[in-house]
């Protein structure tokens, strides 16, 4: 259970950690005629998974009856979340790389691919909305999104305090 600030911080770390390292592996696995990414990154990105469903768990407080309802409903709201996040990940990568180096052009492009993800992920959740309210009710589903916005947000302030802002290129100067 989430019981201090910093048992979140400390998960939300773990995933932002667990999203670059799958991320990285991913470019490298394409960059590399598409080989898989190693078996410790899958454990790895499979015991965050876990990590999370069990703070998720943890402070849902679901009976028996909405647990065999919601259950479902979220491996399908993180599948669907999942493939957001691995945009997400691909997106800041490649900012990482080029950050320093930034045309107008990349600038734009950037942006717009940082504001299309944050669109996919308010579609992923609107869509998901009905579907949780339907199998444990609206108390349950807006405990569930305070939970995933709260573990969301760590992720992304972490995230916000390791890159670097945008630099223009030598001939931007």
């Amino acid at each position: 259970m989430i019981r201090t600030r910093r048992d979140l911080t400390r998960f939300a770390l773990a995933i932002l950690a667990l999203s670059m390292l799958s991320g990285a592996s991913a470019i490298a696995a394409s960059d590399a005629g598409n080989r898989p990414s190693s078996s410790q990154d899958q454990m790895d990105i499979a015991a965050a998974r876990a990590d999370r469903r069990a703070l998720v768990s943890d402070n849902m407080n679901l009976t028996k009856e909405q647990a065999a309802k919601f259950w479902p409903v979220y491996d399908a709201y993180e599948a669907k979340m999942g493939r957001v996040e691995e945009r997400h990940v691909a997106e800041v990568h490649s900012f990482a790389e080029h950050y320093e180096t930034l045309t107008d052009t990349d600038a734009d492009k950037k942006l717009d691919e940082v504001m299309a993800v944050r669109q996919a992920r308010l579609d992923v959740q609107k869509e998901f909305i009905p579907k949780f309210r339907a199998a444990v009710g609206s108390i349950p589903t807006t405990r569930f999104f305070q939970i995933d916005n709260k573990l969301n947000a760590l992720v992304q302030c972490e995230l916000a305090k390791a890159l670097p802002l945008a630099q223009p290129g030598a001939t931007q100067k």
